[in-house]
């Protein structure tokens, strides 16, 4: 009895402390938990191969060295805060009609071929998987469900002695969707987290570039939705590279060419 008031007492303390340590967001599930949701949501995805058509890692090895070098250069810029806690495990979707991208939670991601051919330079896809690692690397999924179950969830779960159900969560992690706050700072952290490499630091920039310019503003990817506006994002992304003075301007179109080449 005396550890279940403590738990309690600690589930209420919650309304008012308990907050990530990294952005001092409220967050009441775990890193434990990010990482376990993501397995989840992995795991369906994987069970699913008609509606998520994952290339095969070893037929296409020349593409997925080429994604993971760009993840590997981000990772070590040193400035993803679960650098090492996470997976950051990399997946293509093969699906042209898709121009998207996602992160779960603990690090899986997934890029569709559809946004692959759709973007230009390696820099902008860096830039895109920058803005979608900071979804994870941010936990901005369990601070949305933390919204959308609230403090009254984890005291339930507290007293009622049950597990968290993850597969529960991971089925509603869908229908999430980032505010605002979280895709301005996911476009302010794919400044931060390319700003040490040899990269365009505001790689993705050119993706909001290109939309305008193909007249695409009002049909943006879920994972680039219109809060703010394109155009605004744009100045931001620029403004957010000029204040940290990145230097680097490496765009690698070429290879970038060679790669789509090596995709089905």
């Amino acid at each position: 009895m005396k550890l279940r008031l403590h738990l309690f007492a600690i589930a209420i303390a919650c309304t008012v402390g308990c907050k990530n340590p990294d952005d001092n967001s409220l967050n009441i599930f775990s890193l434990a938990d990010d990482i376990e949701l993501g397995n989840q949501v992995s795991g369906e995805i994987a069970s699913n191969p008609a509606e998520y058509p994952v290339l095969d890692s070893i037929q296409y090895a020349d593409a997925y060295a080429y994604v993971n070098n760009i993840r590997n250069k981000i990772l070590n810029g040193g400035n993803v805060f679960y650098k090492d806690e996470f997976v950051w495990d990399m997946y293509i979707i093969n699906d042209d009609a898709t121009v998207n991208a996602f992160c779960t939670p603990g690090g899986y991601i997934y890029i569709y071929t559809g946004l692959l051919k759709y973007l230009e330079s390696e820099d902008q896809l860096a830039g895109v998987m920058g803005h979608e690692m900071a979804h994870a690397d941010r936990r901005h999924t369990t601070d949305q469900l933390t919204k959308a179950y609230g403090v009254e969830f984890l005291i339930s779960i507290l007293l009622s002695g049950s597990a968290v159900d993850y597969a529960a969560l991971a089925a509603n992690i869908a229908f999430l969707e980032f505010s605002r706050e979280n895709e301005t700072e996911a476009d302010e952290y794919s400044v931060i987290y390319l700003c040490p490499t040899d990269y365009n630091a505001a790689g993705s920039a050119g993706f909001f570039i290109k939309l305008i310019e193909d007249g695409q503003t009002g049909d943006v990817p879920v994972f680039f939705s219109t809060h703010p506006d394109p155009g605004n994002r744009i100045e931001n992304i620029n403004a957010e590279k000029v204040e940290q003075g990145c230097i680097g301007s490496a765009t690698y179109d070429q290879a970038y060419q060679d790669f789509l080449a090596s995709l089905p």
